[in-house]
């Protein structure tokens, strides 16, 4: 089994029709519950939708938000936490109400009793309407790493050498890099009813390709997304430079 995908001449484009996604969902009048990613991936759909809002009327005041995950060591604020993230990107510019957008408690006592409640108002939601992912190089989704099994639930996580490699560009120095994260677990993001992974440039190939085409292994977390009913890949050419012809 493999996963169905589309190919866009570049981000940009890709990001547009995440967007679409998006905007579907919101414009359906009903509750929505959406599941957001962090990082320089989905920024662009971040930007169009704030678009929408601006010149459309694209309406979130029926949405409620969680997003996959958070670092844990940050201080409250600090401009490189997944909450500055979001507001500075996508909640301070549409009207969504910030009581209904979650993130994982990063700064409670005890990391994983914060974990759990977050699992918990998550199945409480009524369940994600359309999950958002990104993929890593090593092709982890939220902070699922290589070796994450396929009924994890929102946890604590240590981060690989080559995510905490990847992140030090937003760090003013290596030793400011978070270790660790709470993320949803490959459980909770398979709750979701839709799901749409956005992959540009050719560092997310292998990756990408292994994903679709490879086996079902935790070597590639990603590749669990195989067996989910409702799932979609949104490349640019550069990501998906390594797919099989004539496997779409």
């Amino acid at each position: 089994m493999s996963i169905a995908y589309s190919v866009y001449p570049d981000h940009q484009t890709a990001s547009e029709r995440v967007a679409d996604l998006f905007t579907n969902v919101l414009s359906s009048g009903s509750p929505t519950v959406l599941g957001l990613a962090t990082g320089s991936t989905p920024l662009q759909v971040y930007g169009e939708l704030c678009r929408r809002h601006r010149n459309d009327g694209l309406s979130f005041s029926q949405a409620s938000s969680f997003n996959l995950d958070e670092y844990l060591g940050l201080e409250s604020g600090h401009p490189q936490s997944y909450r500055h993230f979001m507001r500075e990107h996508l909640f301070d510019h549409v009207d969504i109400d910030l009581a209904r957008t979650h993130l994982p408690d990063v700064h409670a006592d005890d990391a994983q009793s914060a974990s759990d409640e977050y699992e918990r108002q998550l199945q409480q939601s009524g369940g994600v309407d359309l999950q958002l992912l990104g993929i890593g190089t090593n092709g982890h989704i939220g902070f699922n790493e290589p070796g994450t099994k396929k009924d994890s639930l929102t946890r604590v996580v240590d981060l690989a050498p080559s995510t905490i490699d990847s992140n030090q560009r937003f760090f003013e120095s290596p030793d400011q890099v978070p270790r660790q994260a709470i993320t949803m677990g490959i459980a909770s993001i398979m709750r979701a009813k839709q799901i749409v992974l956005l992959a540009t440039g050719q560092a997310k190939a292998a990756a990408v390709a292994g994903a679709i085409q490879g086996p079902i292994s935790a070597d590639n977390p990603a590749s669990y997304l195989q067996s989910h009913p409702h799932v979609h890949f949104v490349l640019d050419e550069s990501a998906a430079s390594e797919l099989k012809p004539g496997d779409d």
